[in-house]
């Protein structure tokens, strides 16, 4: 299946660093309205995606260990939660800024079932998936890559968060959830453990 191709991230955005920190909170309600493309390419840029290469490395927009970079990006989207994407499941590629298509069904009620039915994943137009093959970083740093790679998902976690508030997004931080039924419902591999969902939506009228 051909890759989609996502708009070119914003690198200069209108509102400052700062003010996105300052105005951040966890916002768990969601206006029913479709995520526009242009938003869903700068948040999973800002997940993982490439920024610039040094001294041979390539670097993304989360710090990584050793540059061993364990984590992949999935894109759970609802039924009508895109006007240009299918619902269905999707995983980010760094390296060419693309979507490749996981699932060609909607997998939106496995994924609320095994978030153990909170409305906040329940409610969302699109879920943010984070997990990791912690294998890629613990070969380099055999003492310390379990937490290495826990860090990096909470740097990974946080961009999405920011680029939310500067885009006045609503998401929340959900790390409650069965972790072998999110691997079902995904049908991820066997080296790949979800570790955090980030539900994305708009905000309501009421903020």
């Amino acid at each position: 299946m051909a890759s989609i191709e996502l708009p070119d991230p914003e690198t200069d955005g209108s509102t400052s660093v700062e003010r996105a920190i300052a105005t951040r909170e966890s916002r768990r309600s969601f206006a029913q309205t479709p995520i526009d493309i242009d938003d869903i390419a700068q948040l999973l840029w800002a997940a993982q995606g490439r920024t610039h290469v040094r001294d041979g490395v390539e670097l993304r927009a989360a710090p990584s260990a050793g540059a061993t970079y364990p984590l992949t990006v999935f894109l759970e989207v609802a039924p009508a939660g895109d006007e240009d994407l299918e619902a269905g499941l999707y995983r980010y590629e760094p390296a060419r800024h693309t979507l490749e298509r996981e699932r060609e069904t909607a997998v939106h009620d496995d994924l609320t079932a095994a978030a153990l039915d909170q409305a906040v994943i329940a409610e969302a137009p699109m879920t943010i998936v984070i997990a990791a093959a912690y294998d890629r970083t613990r070969r380099q740093y055999p003492a310390h890559g379990e937490r290495y790679v826990h860090m990096e998902a909470g740097h990974a976690a946080e961009n999405v968060h920011l680029v939310c508030e500067a885009r006045e997004l609503n998401t929340c931080p959900v790390g409650a959830f069965d972790d072998d039924d999110v691997t079902t419902a995904l049908s991820l591999s066997a080296q790949l453990e979800p570790l955090y969902l980030l539900p994305v939506g708009h905000r309501p009228a009421s903020g």
